[in-house]
């Protein structure tokens, strides 16, 4: 394994946060910790971040970012590390900021004629809902534009179910982004490597016991199968999938590492989302996807620490 970054280099896994994926972060972070201890960085350590990160963040030579969600997902916890000039992991601060922002993101890659985006509306607070989503096709899924892990989606299979779903949604984000929902299955790809080198990992392919891919399904052991290599894809389809998903890295210009998300359906592929910041949990999909390509936890997580200080 190639050591970029010095075993002596002191390391701040930040983890936790002030978002609503804060628990999944811990256990990412918790995870990475265990990863570097085991390579060799003694000197590297958990920062739960918080208001006080700066004060938290003396000393630090490279940071490994394991924030999801607001702050440290959008483009705020890599503004505050470049003001201070710490090399860290993973998208830099437009890449993170565009692609937390589900409507931006695909206002971005709209630009790209061969990226099949599914058919939505971007509802802005206030806006009437109803009126919105004249011209979609129902079921539909709602979302919250800026949160990440499923929380504030709902399935709205009928008409009068839909408000009750925006307000769902608004608890977490003023504005909310609807979209057809797609009767498929659900997969994703990592993209890893240095810029103009990436390339996209296995196709992961989950198959879940619950209605769709929401937050117990992601988090709860034994309420997806995971399949990888993804069987449900013909070879065409697969080499379709990767090859968007390393062009939706680079065209929303991110770096390092990221893991963007499909539905299936007649073996067509339609973009989801850009994760900047993937999971690192015991049930994260990343690693998953990785292992299956021999590429082990450990390795995975160094590779994604020699990332450090290339996402201007």
């Amino acid at each position: 394994m190639e050591y970029n970054v010095p075993l002596g280099a002191r390391i701040a896994v930040l983890c936790g946060g002030m978002s609503s994926e804060r628990e999944v972060s811990l256990r990412s972070g918790k995870n990475v910790l265990g990863a570097l201890k085991r390579l060799g960085y003694e000197n590297a350590k958990l920062v739960d971040v918080s208001p006080n990160i700066m004060n938290d963040l003396k000393g630090v030579e490279y940071a490994y970012n394991t924030l999801h969600g607001k702050y440290g997902e959008d483009g705020c916890i890599q503004g505050i590390l470049e003001i201070l000039q710490i090399p860290y992991t993973g998208c830099g601060v437009m890449s993170s900021a565009i692609c937390m922002n589900k409507e931006y993101t695909k206002r971005i890659l709209s630009t790209c004629k061969d990226i099949p985006l599914i058919k939505s509306v971007f509802v802005r607070k206030g806006e009437d809902v109803h009126q919105a989503v004249k011209g979609l096709s129902y079921p539909l899924i709602t979302k919250p534009v800026s949160e990440g892990s499923s929380f504030g989606m709902t399935k709205v299979n009928k008409p009068e179910d839909l408000q009750k779903a925006y307000e769902e949604a608004v608890k977490f984000n003023d504005d909310v982004l609807i979209e057809e929902f797609i009767d498929g299955f659900f997969v994703t790809v990592g993209v890893l490597g240095k810029q103009g080198e990436e390339f996209a990992t296995e196709i992961l392919e989950i198959r879940t016991k619950t209605e769709w891919y929401d937050f117990d399904a992601k988090y709860t052991k034994g309420l997806s199968e995971f399949i990888v290599p993804a069987t449900g894809l013909s070879k065409t389809a697969t080499e379709k999938v990767k090859d968007i998903a390393v062009k939706a890295h680079q065209t929303a210009g991110c770096s390092g590492v990221s893991r963007v998300d499909f539905m299936i359906k007649d073996d067509k592929p339609y973009f989801l989302e850009i994760n900047t910041n993937p999971g690192m949990t015991d049930t994260s999909d990343l690693p998953a996807q990785a292992n299956v390509m021999g590429i082990d936890y450990d390795h995975l997580v160094l590779m994604i620490l020699n990332s450090a200080g290339l996402n201007k």
